[in-house]
Parts: C-alpha cells; structure tokens; sequence
C-alpha cells in the first residue's frame, strides 16, 4: 500500500477501488500523467502540484485524468479570475469569520450511512446586513478546503442540506444571477469535492422559480443529484437515515449547535469577544472535525420538528429536479 493510502480504512480502500477506479499500482503514475499536462496550460499559475494535492481532484473525476486535469486547471483558474474571493482567504478573515459564526456552512459531526460529511445551511439566517452571499460562498469554500484534506472525505464526499425554512421572498431576491453563476463555478466546476445529494426542505416556491435562472448552469450530473423535499421530511430519510440527523430535520440526534463549526476553525477558546490572526493550515485542524470549548447556541432552523410528527406532502416533491437544460 502506498503512504498515499495512510490513514484509509480497509473498507474505504475498497470503496475506492470500485467506484473510483482506484488502483495504488499505478497511483503514482496516474498523478504525474496529469502533473505533466500542466505545461499546456502555461496562462494559469498552478500553485500547488504535490502528489496529494492532484490526487484529491483524481477521485473527484474517478481517475480521468484528462477530466482530472481539467478540473485542476479550472480550480486555480476560478481563483485567478476571482482575485478579490482569495486575498484574505483565511478564518480571520471579518467577513469570513462572521459567516461562520452565523452557521455558514454548519458541519455535522455524524456522517451519514454512507461515511458522507454532511454540510447543513439554515438560509433564514442570512442577514444580509451583516453577511453578503460572497462572504458566505468564501466561508464555504474555505470549510471545504479544510474537510478535503481527509482522505476518507476525498472518497466518500459530501451531503448538503439546505432548509429553507422563513427564507424571505426579499431575501431571495439577492439572489442575483451573477452570484448563483458564481456559486456554481465555485462549486460544481471548480472544486475537488464528491457532493453525492443536495437537499433541499421547507422550499417556498420563489425558489423553485429560481432554477429557472440556474438552468443553463448545472450539469446533468449535478441536477439529478438535487432532492425537493418541500416539508416531507420522510422523503429525506429515504435517503439519509434520522440517526444521522439532528432534530431539525426529524433526525434522533440533538439540536445542531450552530457554532461547533466556528469553534472547530478558530480553536477550542473560540468565543464571540475574541479576534484571532490565525491563518488557514489545514493540517492544523483537529482531523475529526469536532466541535470543542463551550456550548453556547447559536441561531437554529425555525422549523425543527419532533421525530415522529413528520408531514406527509406528494411524492413528487421528493423526486429530482429534472430537464433542467
């Protein structure tokens, strides 16, 4: 086994191996074909080409390495277009800092029954008088960066669950075209990351009109990947078992603490009254992702339910967004 597989599990080995094309006979070799085709993109600075580095974006494309390379080039590419996303692109960062502490993203600490992180966001607490949607997309992003550099996320990926819950008709009208392409660039085409379910709960019908603005954007690959639960929360656990849910989503697990994630980036003495000038190193962070220091609350969704006392709505809310393009 290589050191490149140090750390992974048998099972996830495995994984790898089945649904990625995985092959640690010909790991290294497999990175430095896509290494060597750098040279034909002489406009783009690759800042960083070590083996671990390409190989998360190798099983993000499953080992084509001419997709592999693509999404290499387009990931160091979005940041040379977007200059001003990157300059401050660490967790004292003012705008960064304060999207975390408002919960953007929340990171469960319980992946889901496929090893999945999950990444939740409550979009009813966006003030957009103290966050603006890049300041979140940043901080995203940089939890992203963060949670990549755990091989075992590399291979299993990533769930999003979005509740929309009290979301505003004023509020989704920032939602701005040019910020949704922004999004989508940064996140479907531009970063290494398997996202395997984007859910979406409690969605009021301006943002079903909202895909009719991100159509020409998404992928097929990405669009049947995006659940509408509406308020059918059983649809949802069809598809991510409760156990793995906090009790906003009808899961059996607490109350998500919409500062476990903050606390995790900034340290374990992480409170609302301390400023921090630390920088962002990934290899810094505790490799659990877990939450640490105090337990005071922060903002949750405003539609948490009780297991058991789930809605029933039609089936077709539950069903993937379809012929989006």
């Amino acid at each position: 086994m290589t050191h490149l597989h140090a750390g992974l599990s048998s099972e996830t080995t495995e994984k790898a191996r089945l649904e990625l094309n995985e092959n640690p006979d010909t790991l290294h070799q497999d990175i430095q074909q896509v290494r060597d085709m750098i040279v034909t993109r002489p406009d783009i600075g690759f800042l960083r080409t070590d083996d671990d580095f390409i190989l998360r974006f190798l099983r993000a494309r499953k080992f084509d390495q001419v997709e592999t390379f693509r999404l290499l080039a387009q990931y160091f590419q979005f940041r040379q277009q977007n200059l001003d996303m990157f300059q401050s692109f660490k967790v004292d960062d003012p705008g960064i800092k304060r999207a975390l502490m408002d919960g953007f993203p929340g990171v469960l600490e319980t992946p889901d029954q496929h090893g999945r992180k999950i990444l939740i966001l409550f979009a009813s607490n966006w003030d957009q008088s103290r966050n603006s949607f890049t300041d979140i997309l940043r901080a995203i992003l940089l939890s992203l960066e963060v949670l990549i550099e755990n091989p075992e996320l590399q291979i299993n990926g990533f769930i999003l669950i979005i509740d929309w819950s009290n979301f505003s008709f004023k509020q989704a009208s920032k939602l701005t075209p040019n910020i949704l392409k922004l999004a989508i660039e940064g996140l479907q085409d531009s970063f290494p990351a398997r996202f395997g379910g984007i859910h979406f709960v409690n969605q009021p019908w301006y943002i079903h009109a909202m895909y009719t603005i991100i159509k020409p954007f998404l992928k097929d690959k990405t669009r049947k990947r995006i659940f509408l639960h509406g308020n059918n929360l059983n649809s949802l656990h069809q598809l991510i078992q409760p156990e793995c849910l906090p009790s906003e989503f009808g899961g059996t697990l607490p109350p998500y603490d919409m500062g476990i994630w903050a606390r995790t980036l900034l340290g374990p003495d992480y409170n609302d009254e301390t400023e921090y000038t630390l920088t962002y190193d990934a290899l810094h962070v505790r490799e659990n992702c877990g939450g640490g220091g105090d337990k005071e609350m922060m903002k949750r969704s405003q539609s948490a339910v009780e297991p058991g006392t789930l809605r029933q709505t039609d089936r077709e809310t539950s069903t993937p967004l379809l012929a989006l393009d």
